[in-house]
């Protein structure tokens, strides 16, 4: 069975996340491992502690077949470097298992900033998640990334093809409407005490509450029930 393994710093998750994981599961009949980085080369320090976010995915995905919480990065001391994950489960999986890493078409314009990037489809699949504002078409690759395009061009498949090899294809993952959910947007709301609740599961939320997670000191909250009045 084709394993997805979906990175990213879930800072915090939010329903956008979800359908991701969910659209990948039913499309492929995969399952899906959500893996939150411990220290995200790419961004600036986050907003909650690496464990607490495992905490909030955890809560985020309890109940949803096919999803698991795997928290092998914030075990890694040192930067959360994507090849280094990949290599680790190649190496316990085996030659063979089919693997796919799934990334927001925003993240694959670019690709060529990440550590070793060029090792990666020798290492698994790469499954592109369409993005607005981040179209993936030939033309518009090669204008963003042109040596991502160079890369990837020979290696799109369709979706079903990727439990055909362990690893080297490209394929995009079908998800309609697009989502239009982002962890920095959501991170706003909640600390300008704006509408936000229904961006994120119940679960979520309540902890989220409950341990006044992303709150702004400098403003003055209402109270729950009035603050996501519309």
């Amino acid at each position: 069975m084709l394993r997805v393994y979906y990175g990213g710093s879930f800072d915090p998750v939010h329903n956008g996340h979800l359908a991701v994981a969910c659209a990948a599961r039913d499309h492929l009949g995969a399952e899906v491992f959500l893996l939150p980085a411990g220290d995200p080369p790419h961004k600036t320090a986050t907003h909650a502690t690496a464990e607490m976010r495992a905490h909030l995915l955890e809560l985020a995905i309890a109940g949803q077949p096919g999803l698991h919480l795997d928290r092998r990065e914030l075990r890694r001391i040192g930067p959360s470097y994507t090849v280094e994950t990949l290599r680790q489960l190649r190496a316990e999986l085996g030659p063979q298992a089919p693997i796919a890493w799934l990334i927001g078409a925003d993240s694959l314009r670019q690709l060529h900033t990440w550590h070793r990037w060029r090792e990666l489809p020798t290492l698994a699949h790469l499954l592109v998640v369409a993005r607005p504002q981040a179209p993936v078409d030939a033309a518009a690759l090669a204008a963003a990334a042109p040596e991502v395009q160079a890369l990837v061009a020979p290696r799109w498949r369709p979706p079903a093809a990727l439990t055909e090899s362990p690893a080297g294809a490209v394929c995009l993952l079908p998800l309609v409407p697009l989502r239009p959910e982002s962890s920095t947007e959501l991170r706003r709301r909640i600390g300008a005490g704006a509408p936000w609740r229904d961006w994120v599961p119940a679960a979520v939320a309540a902890e989220i509450e409950r341990l006044q997670l992303y709150r702004d000191p400098a403003v003055i909250l209402t109270t729950p029930s009035q603050s996501d009045r519309p």
